[in-house]
């Protein structure tokens, strides 16, 4: 395999996670991106990378871990589909400066590139500022910022739910500032 074609992969690695900043942090596109694995395996001709082993994903305020992940990119080098597979797989990320961390699981995570969508499949869970949300599948366009989870169709679910179950924290109301009493209406 040649460097420049491992160099492109790597390059079409860093569009995917710089493409994937709707749960990001503005300055995290332009951080280093660091994998981390036991194993790295390059297929320039299918224009597969497959990474194996404790894998550590991270750029930014985001970190991407999984058993295996699996990045596929077309024939002109961009990134199609990113695949974390664990127990579970695990992402997060920080929206904004004064948002908390957003925790995604599965035993599946995959991240469709073209239409920046983040598929959770299996034991699915996202956290954010106290809330959860979990389901067999949980699917969230990042662009439009847009949920939807339900059932899986895949039979090999190990952990069936039929039903999503969400979990919603009251909003913190600002309470107004008591208004000391005048000296009119003291008298």
């Amino acid at each position: 395999m040649s460097c420049v074609k491992s160099l492109s992969l790597v390059l079409g690695l860093s569009a995917f996670l710089l493409g994937s900043s709707a749960w990001a942090l503005p300055e995290d596109r332009n951080q280093p991106i660091r994998i981390q694995a036991d194993t790295a395996e390059l297929d320039d001709n299918q224009g597969v990378a497959v990474y194996r082993g404790d894998v550590v994903i991270t750029q930014g305020t985001m970190i991407i871990t999984g058993d295996t992940v699996t990045i596929t990119q077309d024939a002109n080098g961009d990134v199609e589909v990113f695949t974390s597979v664990g127990k579970p797989a695990y992402y997060e990320q920080k929206p904004a400066v004064d948002k908390e961390i957003v925790k995604a699981y599965g035993l599946t995570i995959q991240y469709f590139a073209a239409n920046e969508r983040i598929v959770l499949i299996d034991q699915a869970k996202v956290v954010q500022e106290g809330n959860t949300f979990e389901g067999e599948k949980i699917v969230y366009d990042t662009q439009r910022q847009i949920v939807n989870a339900g059932r899986a169709t895949n039979n090999d679910i190990t952990t069936p739910r039929p039903r999503v179950d969400m979990v919603i924290q009251p909003r913190k109301k600002e309470t107004p500032a008591t208004e000391a009493p005048t000296a009119e209406q003291g008298e």
